[in-house]
């Protein structure tokens, strides 16, 4: 049941994205930033509604009070899924994903992503990638947007770590806003890179912001503590649950 749910979720969504990304494209025409927005949001919100029905995935946000309603905001989430791409965009009001500059060359996504005002980095450009980095996230922090970095800068598998990347320090220290971690077990049901999508209940954890003002060692200790701290709770908590299961 699991592989079939998977196979027609899988159908769905890139047939959903496909059709809807070529039929509204010549809304990019005429929309402004915030109807961009409001289009990628309303996909998003299609993509987690066509997860719950097929897939049998459900949402669940911890800390919800944690979230901005308005204005900018620095976001530092865990990323284990494909899933952590798309939640932020329908949680937040003006979501701004720090990404791959090679995603915008894919046809039709990075058309839509560069109009929605994403940041790109490129990850070969060395020193100059952060500065292209800093420069991206002051203008969307000036636009009012909140800032979405995942700190490892990559996906890793639940119950692994990585070493957290200096980019979301920069941001820290040239932004000079709260940061605010996020932990999630969004692996445990939607594998990174993996066909199978396992029914349950995905749980984002937002916890409480870190100030700014902090040196770099401090913030750093204090963002990593929090962030696999819970996560290691939620993949325990959940893995706990499974095993009681009848």
């Amino acid at each position: 049941m699991t592989a079939l749910r998977s196979a027609l979720f899988n159908a769905a969504f890139f047939a959903f994205t496909a059709i809807a990304g070529i039929v509204c494209l010549p809304l990019l025409l005429v929309l402004d930033r915030g109807g961009v927005l409001h289009m990628v949001a309303w996909w998003a919100g299609r993509v987690l509604a066509l997860l719950r029905l097929i897939a049998g995935i459900r949402v669940r946000v911890l800390g919800a009070e944690h979230l901005p309603r308005e204005g900018a905001a620095l976001i530092a989430a865990k990323h284990q899924s494909a899933f952590d791409t798309i939640v932020w965009l329908s949680l937040l009001p003006a979501a701004a994903y720090v990404l791959k500059r090679e995603l915008l060359a894919i046809p039709v996504y990075g058309w839509w992503a560069a109009a929605a005002g994403m940041i790109p980095v490129d990850r070969s450009a060395g020193a100059s990638a952060l500065l292209g980095l800093l420069r991206g996230a002051q203008r969307a922090a000036a636009e009012g947007r909140q800032i979405v970095i995942f700190p490892e800068g990559t996906r890793v598998a639940p119950g692994e770590r990585r070493r957290y990347q200096p980019g979301v320090v920069a941001l820290y220290e040239r932004l000079s806003l709260p940061v605010i971690p996020v932990a999630t077990d969004s692996g445990r049901l939607w594998g990174r890179r993996a066909f199978r999508k396992h029914a349950g209940t995905i749980t984002l954890s937002v916890l409480p912001p870190i100030p700014p003002g902090l040196s770099r060692a401090e913030f750093l200790h204090r963002l990593e503590s929090a962030i696999e701290t819970e996560t290691q709770r939620l993949l325990d908590r959940g893995s706990a649950g499974r095993n009681s299961s009848p």
